[in-house]
């Protein structure tokens, strides 16, 4: 069992990061296997709709895209996806859409790879966007065919500088508990 956790920030160690990080700390300290991507240094070229991907033998973006390479293979191996973004003008970052419209794209030309798997998002804003932009990346979940998981408020926190998310107690609380409703839920499904 292994969960794929993705920060979709433009910076490294920021605050998307550092929730990500903490929701893996607690799935890992309940048995899960862990694997952290940042897409801080991947400039992801956006979908181009060539149709490419309905034309090739294995699940892959015949897109050249060194930033995009491996991504669909750790998408596959996983059986849960963590998904962060801080709020950038009100929705989710460009390059963690592109990531998603393209591994999304080549999911449904190839048995659907994401449907049943555990799909969860995080975000943290300044001060809005958030429930937006939780939104946006929950109906990737949902049209995917996941299984999105709940927590004890939405999985959002507040903060902007590096380091401010930690001082959101309640927004830490509810990524630690969403972690721990993923891991729950993996294993339900692994049985």
């Amino acid at each position: 069992m292994k969960v794929l956790g993705i920060s979709g920030s433009p910076r490294r160690g920021g605050n998307t990061e550092i929730l990500i990080r903490a929701a893996l700390d607690v799935l890992a300290e309940e048995g899960i296997e862990t694997d952290f991507l940042s897409l801080a240094d991947r400039p992801i070229k956006p979908c181009r709709a060539c149709e490419g991907c309905s034309s090739v033998d294995r699940p892959r973006c015949v897109q050249e895209d060194p930033a995009f390479e491996g991504i669909i293979e750790r998408f596959i191996e996983a059986d849960g996806i963590l998904v962060g973004s801080p709020v950038y003008f009100g929705s989710a970052t460009p390059q963690l859409m592109a990531m998603l419209h393209r591994v999304g794209y080549v999911a449904r030309r190839h048995v659907n790879f994401l449907q049943h798997k555990v799909g969860a998002a995080v975000v943290v804003g300044r001060r809005a966007g958030q429930n937006f932009t939780f939104a946006q990346l929950n109906y990737f979940f949902l049209l995917s065919e996941m299984i999105v998981p709940g927590s004890t408020y939405w999985n959002v926190a507040v903060g902007h500088q590096k380091g401010e998310v930690t001082n959101d107690a309640e927004g830490i609380k509810t990524v630690k508990n969403l972690a721990r409703n993923m891991a729950w839920l993996i294993k339900k499904l692994a049985t």
